[in-house]
């Protein structure tokens, strides 16, 4: 039984159309008739019909089916003449109308995306695929193409033509449910199916594109695939939206999800080997109207392994997180909105500090990597192991430095604090707009204000600006309007390099890379008596800003001053501000 025969069966099984007990019986029959088929042998039985596999392989990848048998009249000799011979037999595939400059074309395997390829390059038209069965479609290529004995032809062909494999893409004897590890650099010997191939090839076109994430976005009329680069997603080519459910399928198999489940969200990973590089992928799926949305992340290791000078920290901030890095207690928040770079920034201060005679524990949802030397905790809320109870735990550790993925509640932040008050250096994220704020938002969350005054040290709030491509940026002249926006005199920017996009080959749009710019704020007795007092955010802002601390905003224009980055994009990630 081919691995296709797998994949229809157990498809059928799925939506109820066939059971277990028939597929014992039927392969009882393969066993007693010498029968290589267990189709052919569901057939003979009488148990299921050719139509009603047409119909289930219909509707799982959202194609049209053809039957030529009770079509009206024969397909015109005009349309049958625009696929040569030799490619209609070698790609199994028989034309039946063409309009609009679209040429359909029946097929049996709706998966062989690879023969639809062949056919458009060869014949250089527009090819949609259709549905017909396999009998069917035999008796249509002998029809209208006189096939006969076509073997010679065939193998003819073959010898000139590089063979496409109709393995089934969903053969669950040859991947893992829970951690599948591909070799996407084209090694893998059983990486040979059309809808393998195409899913390898997407991760590895994302990872050279410098791509963090993969977005794979069911429409109503098309399949979208987009890449996240630098921040800002790109619409790249996408398979025709029948493959759709095909691809979706393929992914959840490779990440360890149900494939029978498509009314919850779920999560998963996927661990691959592209370009010489192990790569970690984080899989999110969840129901959408028109199918299942998947975004992949793409978790470089060495992306977190960076240094704190390779962050963008200009000189005297990289001083100032130096200094709180040594601070014997205490907890650092780093806040920011999802994407702003938060996880890699505490990642390169734990790197910096784990040393032999440290004892680093953090608790994360989900561990994105693997760091060596450093205890990681996996949080998991279906079993009672939550942000606090991992905390708590860590805390009979002995450890020095702990780091808690996110403080999201009043537990949470208590138990980090008290942590804090005993002699641990506490690291944590915080959702906030800027630095201040994060007082403000653990008061509201019900801790009280003398324990925030106490533990909290220093916040950094931080976003990711795109840097300029250094092979393509140009000067840029200021405007006026520019200059009111940044709140600059003319004085400054004669003084300044500002620069702009320009695009090459080079570079994406103009941008390639980012980095981060940074507000941080150390806490002064008076930021104390603040606390205490339950000031507001902006008072607490407007004396931090009195005391020599930069915003985002004046850390982004000093950057872009410099030319490393352009004014729109500082304009862009600080329009809070």
């Amino acid at each position: 039984m081919t691995g296709q025969e797998d994949f229809i069966v157990d498809l059928l099984i799925s939506r109820g159309v066939l059971s277990n007990a028939q597929v014992e019986e039927a392969k009882k029959k393969m066993a007693e008739d010498d029968e290589e088929s267990l189709l052919r042998a569901l057939y003979a039985l009488r148990i299921i019909t050719e139509k009603q596999v047409l119909n289930t392989l219909s509707e799982e990848y959202g194609m049209e089916t053809y039957d030529f048998d009770s079509a009206k009249q024969h397909v015109p000799e005009q349309i049958i003449a625009m696929i040569p011979t030799q490619i209609a037999l070698r790609y199994h595939m028989v034309p039946i109308s063409f309009a609009n400059g679209v040429l359909r074309v029946a097929m049996s395997d709706p998966a062989d995306i690879e023969s639809l390829d062949a056919v458009r390059h060869l014949t250089g038209l527009d090819v949609e695929g259709v549905l017909s069965s396999q009998r069917q479609l035999d008796r249509a290529l002998e029809f209208y193409y006189k096939r006969g004995d076509a073997s010679e032809l065939l193998n003819e062909v073959t010898e000139t033509t590089t063979d496409v494999t109709l393995a089934s893409t969903t053969d669950s004897t040859t991947d893992s449910t829970t951690d599948t590890t591909t070799d996407t650099d084209g090694k893998d010997s059983n990486d040979v199916a059309p809808i393998i191939r195409y899913v390898s090839l997407l991760i590895i076109e994302a990872f050279r594109s410098r791509a963090s994430d993969i977005h794979l976005e069911p429409l109503e009329k098309k399949f979208r695939v987009r890449y996240r680069i630098d921040g800002v997603l790109n619409e790249v080519e996408a398979p025709p939206k029948y493959l759709q459910n095909k691809i979706l399928s393929r992914l959840k198999l490779m990440s360890g999800m149900d494939l029978s489940e498509h009314r919850i969200p779920q999560d998963g990973r996927i661990r691959i080997t592209a370009m010489g590089r192990d790569l970690d992928l984080r899989v999110s799926d969840i129901p959408c109207t028109h199918g299942e949305s998947i975004v992949m992340r793409i978790l470089d290791k060495s992306g977190v392994m960076l240094g704190i000078g390779e962050l963008g920290f200009m000189q005297d901030d990289q001083e100032l997180i130096y200094r709180i890095l040594q601070l014997p207690d205490g907890i650092f928040l780093v806040t920011g909105p999802t994407g702003s770079g938060k996880t890699t920034s505490l990642y390169s201060f734990l790197h910096e500090l784990n040393q032999p005679t440290r004892k680093i524990i953090t608790a994360e949802d989900p561990v994105e990597y693997e760091l060596s030397g450093i205890n990681q905790v996996q949080v998991n809320t279906d079993v009672g192991l939550t942000f606090a109870a991992a905390l708590r735990a860590m805390l009979r550790q002995a450890p020095n430095i702990i780091m808690v993925g996110e403080i999201r509640d009043t537990e949470t932040g208590s138990i980090a604090i008290n942590a804090a008050l005993t002699g641990h250096l506490v690291f944590s994220t915080l959702h906030t707009n800027d630095a201040p704020s994060a007082i403000t938002r653990l008061i509201d969350m019900g801790i009280k204000p003398f324990l925030v005054a106490s533990s909290l040290r220093a916040i950094m709030a931080q976003r990711l600006v795109r840097r300029l491509c250094k092979h393509c940026k140009k000067e840029h002249t200021v405007t006026e309007a520019e200059r009111d926006g940044l709140g600059i005199t003319q004085e400054y920017v004669s003084k300044s390099t500002f620069m702009e996009p320009a695009g090459c080959s080079e570079c994406n749009k103009g941008y390639r890379g980012r980095m981060g710019i940074y507000e941080i704020f150390m806490l002064d007795p008076e930021v104390e008596n603040m606390i205490y007092q339950k000031a507001d955010a902006g008072v607490i802002a407007r004396h931090a800003r009195s005391h020599g601390m930069r915003n985002l905003r004046d850390d982004g224009i000093r950057k872009a001053a410099m030319g490393i980055t352009s004014i729109n994009e500082v304009l862009r990630l600080t329009v809070s501000e």
